[in-house]
């Protein structure tokens, strides 16, 4: 970060005069940047060279900075949601893939329809939206772009999508569609995710993606449409994602006194309950690290909007700055026999060996690679 900040600070203009001349492609959303951007990134490879923010470094700095690292002629920029009206005004994007939009940092994103409002100004001067067609917010904001490809991903977490973007009334949610009564719509899926298949009207193409659940194969599958939007072919893009099986420590597995530790990121509502859903399909302990740095929003409150009740039956320890927060939360739901922490460490340690998953928010994530990273 400190050098995109010199350079900021010595060239204001340096974004600009970097991204001039260079195929760019914004990845923005509240859950899947990092992910998406790399698959993304993976799959242009396989026709030209690419930069990449790979750091997940996404805001004024980081974003400078990626640009001034390299010279390829394309370049894929992850982009934090609030950032990118600045991105694609410095970058002049021609397209942008939109991902979703929820609570996130509460303190910073106050309100979804806000940021929704802000990226629907921001796109009137974008040529191309790749979006998500099951999030109204998004759809409200990538329709103000010249033209759209529409993907259907479906939309787990639906708390930040009952009301209107356009007109603040309820959207209508059917098994898969949604609507309201002003005239905003589900669009028509160009591309749409069936089981492990992404199909178009006339193209079937097999994702095997090497990361687990179904949130990164709606990732790979936006990766994926965006890539052939801008001439990639479509199953050489989904070929290249197979042996990505770790991005930025997500889903790293780290060996700690014979317990094999995967890092699962869980940073807001939408992204625990897609990390629920993941680990509630096995049976091994579970550690749920929490804490509310800055990096994760100040205001905790939406914890109490994440159901927890699938995870019962199983070992629990909790850790984390906001470890009392986490564990309250969890004898609401009827989780009784919950054990505290002082860290990642120790809380495992009090799981029996073999493996274990540790979800944690963004903060607490970072602790926890620092922490496994130097466990014996």
């Amino acid at each position: 970060m400190i050098g995109g900040r010199v350079l900021l600070a010595l060239a204001p203009q340096a974004p600009r005069e970097l991204a001039r001349n260079r195929e760019v492609v914004l990845v923005s959303g509240t859950n899947g940047k990092t992910t998406t951007s790399t698959y993304l990134t993976a799959c242009l490879r396989t026709r030209s060279p690419v930069d990449h923010n790979a750091d997940g470094a996404n805001t004024p700095a980081g974003i400078v900075r990626a640009l001034a690292a390299g010279s390829a002629p394309v370049v894929v920029l992850e982009t934090d949601e609030g950032w990118l009206p600045w991105t694609l005004e410095q970058t002049r994007a021609r397209t942008a893939v939109l991902l979703n939009l929820s609570r996130d940092q509460l303190h910073r994103h106050h309100e979804v329809a806000a940021v929704a409002s802000s990226w629907h100004s921001a796109l009137s001067g974008l040529d191309h939206a790749v979006a998500n067609c099951d999030d109204p917010d998004v759809v409200f904001s990538a329709l103000a772009a010249s033209r759209q490809t529409w993907v259907g991903v479906g939309i787990r977490w639906t708390q930040d999508a009952l009301v209107c973007p356009r007109c603040g009334q309820e959207c209508r949610r059917t098994a898969e569609d949604w609507r309201c009564t002003c005239g905003l719509r589900r669009p028509t899926p160009h591309w749409r995710l069936e089981g492990a298949d992404l199909v178009g009207d006339t193209r079937r193409v097999a994702l095997q993606v090497g990361l687990p659940g179904q949130a990164n194969l709606a990732n790979a599958a936006m990766a994926v449409v965006a890539a052939t939007t801008l001439g990639a072919d479509p199953q050489d893009a989904a070929d290249s994602l197979r042996d990505i099986v770790s991005i930025a420590g997500r889903y790293d597995v780290l060996e700690s006194a014979g317990r094999r530790a995967r890092l699962i990121l869980a940073k807001n509502p939408a992204g625990w309950v897609e990390a629920l859903g993941l680990v509630s399909a096995g049976t091994a302990p579970l550690v749920l690290a929490f804490s509310s740095d800055g990096v994760d929003g100040r205001d905790p409150s939406w914890l109490y909007d994440v159901p927890f009740a699938g995870i019962t039956g199983r070992p629990v320890v909790v850790t984390g700055r906001r470890a009392t927060d986490m564990v309250v939360r969890l004898q609401m739901d009827g989780l009784s026999d919950v054990r505290r922490a002082p860290n990642v460490v120790s809380a495992l340690a009090m799981v029996p060996p073999g493996p274990v998953d540790v979800v944690a928010n963004y903060g607490a994530f970072q602790d926890a690679r620092r922490e496994l990273g130097h466990a014996s």
